[in-house]
C-alpha cells in the first residue's frame, strides 16, 4: 500500500484563509493528523499529547475543539462514514444508462482516493477487532453499502434475491482486492474490465462504457 502523504495543515495551505488571533491549528487539523496516526499506527497511538506534539501546539488547543479523546475518536468514525460509506451510496445511486455503467460508478470509488480512503477503511476494521461499539459501526456501514448495491441491481431489473447475491459478490471482491494489497499495474487491471463487468452483471458491456472508464482512469493518472 502506498505511503500516505503527511496531512497539509491549515497554516501551511496557501488555499486556506489565514488563521487569526491566537489560533494556530483548526479542528480539521486535529482530525487530519489523528486520521493519519490511526491509519499508520493504529487507534492506540491516537493520543492527545502526541497529536499536539505533531501539531506543535499545547493540549489546550485540543480542548477548544473536542471534549475528550473519546469525542475525537467519535469524530474520526463520523469522518470515516462520511468519506467512505456516503460516497459509495452516492456513486451507486447516480444516474446510469446500464447496469455496467452503474457498476463502473461503484468502481470509481475505489480508483479515486478522493472518493474512498482504503487505508482508513481497513484501519477502522482493525480497530473494530478490539472495540464492540466500533464493530457495530462497521457492520452498519457494510449493511448500508450492500443495500445501496442491491438497490442498484434491482433498478436494472434483477430480482431481489439475485440483486442481493450480486451485490455481495461485487462488494466483497472489491474489499478483498485491496485487503490483499495486489501489486497489479492499472493497465492490466483495466484490461480485465470487460470480463469483470460481464461476470458481475451477466451482461455484455457497451464498448462506450469501457472507453469512459478508461478515460476516467487516465484523467486520474494525469492529475
Amino acid at each position: 500500500m502506498p505511503t500516505r502523504a503527511t496531512p497539509l495543515l491549515h497554516r501551511d495551505d496557501p488555499d486556506k484563509d489565514p488563521l487569526v488571533g491566537h489560533v494556530k491549528v483548526t479542528r480539521e487539523d486535529w482530525l487530519n493528523v489523528a486520521r493519519d496516526v490511526l491509519v499508520s499506527e493504529g487507534v492506540a497511538e491516537v493520543k492527545v499529547l502526541a497529536l499536539g506534539t505533531r501539531l506543535e501546539v499545547s493540549r489546550s488547543s485540543f480542548y477548544g475543539y473536542f471534549k475528550s479523546r473519546k469525542h475525537l475518536l467519535e469524530a474520526l468514525l463520523d469522518d470515516w462514514e462520511n468519506r467512505n460509506t456516503r460516497t459509495i451510496v452516492e456513486n451507486v445511486g447516480a444516474p446510469a444508462d446500464s447496469i455496467c455503467e452503474a457498476v463502473c460508478n461503484f468502481f470509481r470509488c475505489f480508483l479515486d482516493p478522493e472518493l474512498f480512503d482504503h487505508g482508513l477503511d481497513f484501519a477502522v476494521r482493525e480497530w473494530s477487532r478490539r472495540d464492540g461499539a466500533v464493530r457495530q459501526r462497521i457492520d452498519a456501514a457494510d449493511a448500508t453499502r450492500l443495500k445501496a448495491l442491491s438497490d442498484m441491481f434491482e433498478r436494472f431489473g434483477y430480482t431481489e434475491y439475485d440483486a442481493d447475491t450480486r451485490a455481495r459478490i461485487l462488494y466483497f471482491m472489491q474489499l478483498g482486492y485491496h485487503a490483499l494489497e495486489l501489486r497489479e499495474p492499472m493497465s492490466e487491471r483495466i484490461s480485465r474490465l470487460e470480463g469483470y463487468l460481464r461476470g458481475f452483471t451477466g451482461v455484455d458491456p457497451d464498448p462506450k462504457v469501457i472507453d469512459a472508464q478508461r478515460d476516467f482512469v487516465m484523467d486520474l493518472r494525469t492529475q
